[in-house]
């Protein structure tokens, strides 16, 4: 058995199997669908996890189930590591960050979902950006003029750094 996601009553549900529950902790993992800010399929477990290991269980490459912190914040993972994970990404007032999940049918819970999505982040942004309307993950910032640029060299097996003035 794996967790699997309902929509109830205005709220993303993800329901976990009686282990998972044990596992993570709790007994089910409950956002409002207004929290949606993305979701999508990804192909390898790994790629899923980010941070350090929070409440939970993690037995390497096998499961990972619980909490996870980051410096955004925290994700909840339930994950098994055969087959895809549904991750799907939250709002920064979110609980969560990110849910990363394997769900028995990843694909047909991913179209259920994408229609919740606030159409107003999937529509293209009209005028000009103001700084800070997108984390800097997703802004493809430049560095500040006047910064110093950093380069690592690899010279043998030691790595050497130097700054440009």
């Amino acid at each position: 058995m794996m967790a699997r996601v309902v929509v109830e009553s205005g709220d993303l549900v993800v329901r976990l199997s009686w282990w998972e529950k044990a596992a993570a902790r709790r007994r089910e993992v409950r956002v409002p669908v207004s929290a949606l800010r993305f979701v999508y399929i990804e192909p390898d477990w790994w790629r899923a996890l980010r941070g350090e290991c929070g409440t939970g269980a993690w037995v390497p490459a096998r499961l990972c189930v619980g909490i996870r912190h980051h410096p955004a914040g925290q994700d909840f993972v339930a994950i098994r590591t055969e087959g895809p994970v549904l991750c799907i990404e939250l709002r920064r007032w979110a609980p969560f960050s990110r849910l990363a999940l394997s769900d028995p049918r990843p694909e047909e819970t991913a179209n259920m979902l994408r229609p919740l999505v606030p159409r107003d982040l999937l529509r293209p942004v009209q005028g000009p950006v103001q700084p800070g309307a997108f984390p800097p993950s997703e802004a493809g910032r430049t560095p500040p003029s006047g910064q110093r640029a950093a380069r690592i060299r690899l010279a043998g097996r030691r790595r050497h750094r130097s700054v440009d003035h």
